[in-house]
């Protein structure tokens, strides 16, 4: 039988009893707290750690503005407070739907809240895990050559991004000034980028932190994976083709990086997933052994971007992709991460890569969807667009959907502000 909530709400509510995502929100009062959230409400962690319905880490740890101590007490503490939780809103529970005065105290409109960064993010790597998109930029980039790079098929490749420029939805996206070369003929040039790009990617959040030394294994990998967000990588194409070679990306990437501000555990997307692409097989390399899962590791996320141009009302979708799709999971990033004997630490975040399909319809970034440019994207009233303009709002949604539920991540928005003058 389907679990049901004496909150009430929606099928298509983003979160039903079945989520229980963990964010962080600042509330009429001004205060800071953990909270989590369920159908159209935010719930005040502390003030349920008050009444005694954790056990004393969990408890202490919500009585915290940032998750980063409950994310790092691990599943023997994460599996317990989501079934206390679930007990709590569950239909015909009155431990807190019949005390009024903690509901008061306790339960607010997400409305009324202003939602901040769940945890403090003391390191980020994005990595390049879509074989579609790498294909499709190989393909740009090298029309004569192999979409692929020899190492792309053996390790999932990363590069260590700027956790400081990570903001929380909402957040306005200031266009980045840097160095530029449109014309190879010509010398480079310091200008406002004009070719800023968005990317559709998942984030996962690290929970349990491993010792400097000793890799988190295949064997042991999803004690690690505390939860997931929406994450856009806001990218200034013009700026990466510049710096790139021969370190990688750089001011093209570390501007900023768009989170949705929910985070959804692991525990809650469990039955969503699944197999991914096949690896090893028509030959293709099979991953080293450290690589290899036993276990299904993919995640069926229905993904949505839409750009709503600067003062319209119109909304353009721009791509309808998913996150199942992914060659490399967040298991063996996580793996390949660590396998040298890096150590991560609660709050930790790392980012899928851009998520495309095979179809141009799922393609997952703007350079992709518009290619290069050559192919712009109407947005209604006339107008197109190649890339972003001042303006120019672009927001993710992503859900999986349940048997009459689904599990949703909340708004991933950002509005491109004009570069500062210089």
């Amino acid at each position: 039988m389907r679990q049901t909530s004496w909150i009430e709400y929606e099928a298509d509510c983003e979160f039903p009893i079945q989520n229980l995502p963990y964010g962080v929100f600042e509330g009429v009062d001004g205060g800071v707290r953990c909270g989590v959230a369920i159908g159209d409400k935010a719930v005040d962690l502390k003030a349920l750690a008050g009444k005694g319905f954790f056990s004393k880490k969990v408890q202490e740890a919500f009585t915290e503005t940032r998750l980063n101590t409950f994310m790092g007490l691990g599943k023997e503490e994460w599996g317990p407070t989501r079934e206390v939780l679930t007990k709590l809103f569950s239909s015909g529970e009155g431990g807190l739907r019949d005390d009024m005065g903690l509901r008061e105290k306790a339960i607010f409109d997400l409305d009324q809240v202003r939602m901040v960064m769940p945890c403090k993010i003391g390191d980020y790597t994005d990595f390049y895990s879509s074989r579609e998109h790498a294909t499709n930029l190989g393909k740009m980039f090298r029309p004569n050559g192999d979409p692929l790079l020899p190492n792309w098929l053996h390790i999932p490749v990363g590069y260590h991004g700027r956790a400081s420029s990570i903001v929380v939805s909402g957040t306005p996206i200031r266009r980045p000034h840097g160095q530029v070369r449109p014309d190879d003929a010509q010398p480079p040039k310091f200008a406002a980028s004009s070719l800023l790009d968005m990317e559709v990617e998942m984030g996962a959040f690290v929970g349990k932190p491993n010792e400097l030394g000793q890799p988190i294994t295949m064997a042991n990998v999803r004690d690690h994976v505390f939860g997931m967000c929406l994450f856009n990588d806001w990218s200034a194409r013009d700026l990466q083709k510049w710096e790139y070679v021969p370190l990688g990306p750089f001011l093209g990437k570390n501007f900023a990086s768009t989170i949705s501000p929910w985070i959804v555990t692991m525990d809650a997307l469990a039955p969503f997933i699944c197999d991914g692409p096949a690896q090893g097989q028509n030959g293709d390399p099979e991953p080293f052994p450290y690589l290899q899962q036993n276990f299904p590791g993919a995640i069926d996320i229905n993904l949505t971007a839409t750009l709503k141009p600067a003062g319209k009302s119109d909304v353009t979708t721009l791509t309808q992709t998913n996150f199942k799709y992914m060659y490399w999971s967040v298991f063996q990033q996580l793996v390949h991460h660590t396998i040298n004997g890096c150590n991560v630490r609660p709050g930790d975040l790392f980012a899928s890569g851009t998520i495309s399909g095979s179809e141009p319809g799922s393609y997952g970034s703007m350079i992709e969807i518009t290619w290069r440019g050559s192919k712009p994207v109407e947005v209604g009233g006339g107008e197109t667009r190649k890339f972003f303009k001042d303006g120019d709002s672009c927001t993710l949604h992503g859900h999986c959907q349940g048997d009459g539920f689904r599990v949703g991540f909340g708004r991933c928005e950002g509005t491109v502000a004009p570069a500062v003058e210089m």
